[in-house]
C-alpha cells in the first residue's frame, strides 16, 4: 500500500501529463482516507477549474483555507480560484470574494 504522499505525487504526475480525470479520481480517493490533506484540496481546485467545474473548485480551495487558516498561499490560490470562477460563470459575487481572499493573503 502506498502512502498518501506517494499517491499525491502520482496524482501530480498524472495531472502534469494531461490525465486530469485520473488525477482527480486519485486525489478524491486520498481525501476519503485523509480529508485534511491540503495539497489534495489545492490540486483539486486547479483541476476542477480547468474542467469548468467552478463550484467544486471553489469548495476545495475554501476547504484548504479552513484547514490551514494561517497559510497565505492558500488564500492566494483561493482568490485565483474565485477569479476564474467569475470568468467561467459570470457570477459577480466571486469578484468580492476574490478581493477578500487576496486581502487575507496579504495580511498573513
Amino acid at each position: 500500500m502506498s502512502t498518501v504522499n506517494e499517491r499525491y505525487s502520482q496524482a501530480e504526475k498524472l495531472k502534469d501529463s494531461g490525465q486530469a480525470e485520473e488525477a482527480r479520481d486519485l486525489l478524491l480517493g486520498i481525501l476519503e482516507e485523509s480529508p485534511e490533506h491540503v495539497l489534495s484540496h489545492l490540486t483539486l481546485a486547479r483541476i476542477f477549474t480547468s474542467m469548468g467545474e467552478h463550484h467544486r473548485a471553489v469548495a476545495h480551495a475554501e476547504k484548504a483555507c479552513q484547514i490551514e487558516p494561517n497559510e497565505g498561499f492558500n488564500f492566494t490560490l483561493l482568490s485565483v480560484t474565485y477569479q476564474r470562477a467569475y470568468a467561467g460563470t459570470g457570477d459577480t459575487g466571486f469578484i468580492r470574494m476574490a478581493e477578500d481572499a487576496m486581502a487575507r493573503s496579504r495580511m498573513l
